[in-house]
Formats: C-alpha cells, structure tokens, sequence
C-alpha cells in the first residue's frame, strides 16, 4: 500500500477498523455493495476505486493518506501515520447498473442480520460469527435466505444438529430474504453513515463475494 503496509499495522488495530462499513458505487455514483474496510483499502491499493469524502471529492490512495482524521472516524494506525476509513468509494472501471436480486452469500447473510448472533442477541466481530442453518440439513434444511443465519460460535455449537425448539432456543426474528434497504441500515433503521445518505435508496445492490449454494 505504497507509504503504508498492512504488515506495518499494529494486530491490535486491525479488527475493529478493517471490519467497518464501506458503501462502493458504480461510475456513475450508484450504490452497488457495502463491502469491509479491509477490502475497499484494497481497491485503493490496486487503483480500481477511489475514496470519496463528505464534500464529494475524490482521492486515490496516495492523497487519501493525506486528510487528517476527525472525530469519530474510523482509523488505522501505523507508526507513521493515523488513517482514516473511508466510507464511500467509488469503481473507476465499473459502470453497470445495480442488480434486482441481492446476492446469498455470507457477507450479505451478516449485513443482514447486522452481525448479531439470531440466538443470544449479542453483536460480534466477524471473525467471531458463523452462519447456522436454523432447521438443520440433516433434518431437510435448506440452505436459503429463510433458513440461514447468523450465528455466533457457542450458540451454534450448543444448538448443534437440532432445531432452536429441540435446543430450547429461540430466534431474534425469522430470517427473510433481504431488500437492498434492509442491507445499507442496520435494524435500528438508521443509516449508518451520514455519507451514505445521498446514495442510499430503494434499488437493490449486486455484490461481489461468493454466493453459496445449496448443495
């Protein structure tokens, strides 16, 4: 990342900055994922997008390290530098248009559910998550946008290869196929990012990870 390397950051400072939101729009400035920290910084990196910040400028890598971070903005910080996250970046090479359908896949499966485990109601890192089939496939579970969940590891091992009833669990809510809408704001119904504001509205996104599959 020229000035700036990932092997340069403290571990301390990697999970928490590189897990934050970042909304990622078409050339046209179109909302077409919300992907982590982590890879938007990759994108910069490559030059296959650029950051765009509150007065809608837009910075390659090089001139984003620049800005001086403000108060309650994500960061990362290296032995030289504090830098902050951006929370919108934009494709210099892509211009389709959104999708109607939103991907299945594990990363759109924890943006809906918000990163909370569906059993004990608690919020977790993402590496502290997994994804729990609430009828189990040993039982006919599908693997669906309404039998999948987000889960967090003790709860999932408890529940084990049984149904939340069979287990003496109970759901938060009953997980549904996802809205564009429901994806870019958390279930306080806030959006989470003032940022986001002026590009956020009812269309659906298309997304980059891998879409699973129900074997």
């Amino acid at each position: 990342m020229s000035a700036m390397t990932m092997t340069t950051m403290p571990t301390a400072a990697l999970p928490a900055a590189l897990e934050a939101r970042v909304l990622v729009l078409n050339r046209s400035f179109q909302p077409v994922a919300v992907t982590r920290a982590g890879r938007a910084f990759g994108l910069l990196c490559s030059g296959a997008a650029r950051a765009l910040d509150r007065e809608f400028r837009l910075f390659d890598l090089s001139s984003w390290q620049e800005l001086a971070a403000e108060v309650g903005d994500d960061v990362i910080r290296t032995p030289r530098m504090v830098l902050k996250v951006p929370r919108v970046v934009v494709l210099q090479a892509y211009d389709r248009m959104p999708k109607r359908q939103i991907r299945f896949s594990r990363q759109n499966v924890y943006l809906r559910d918000n990163f909370t485990c569906q059993y004990c109601g608690r919020q977790f890192a993402r590496a502290q998550l997994n994804l729990d089939h609430v009828v189990p496939r040993s039982q006919g579970g599908r693997t669906s946008w309404q039998n999948v969940v987000c889960s967090c590891v003790r709860c999932n091992l408890d529940k084990g290869g049984r149904t939340p009833a069979q287990a003496g669990l109970k759901l938060l809510s009953q997980p549904k196929r996802p809205s564009w809408t429901t994806l870019a704001q958390p279930s306080s119904g806030k959006v989470p990012y003032a940022e986001w504001l002026p590009f956020i509205d009812p269309v659906s996104a298309s997304y980059w990870n891998a879409e699973l599959e129900d074997e």
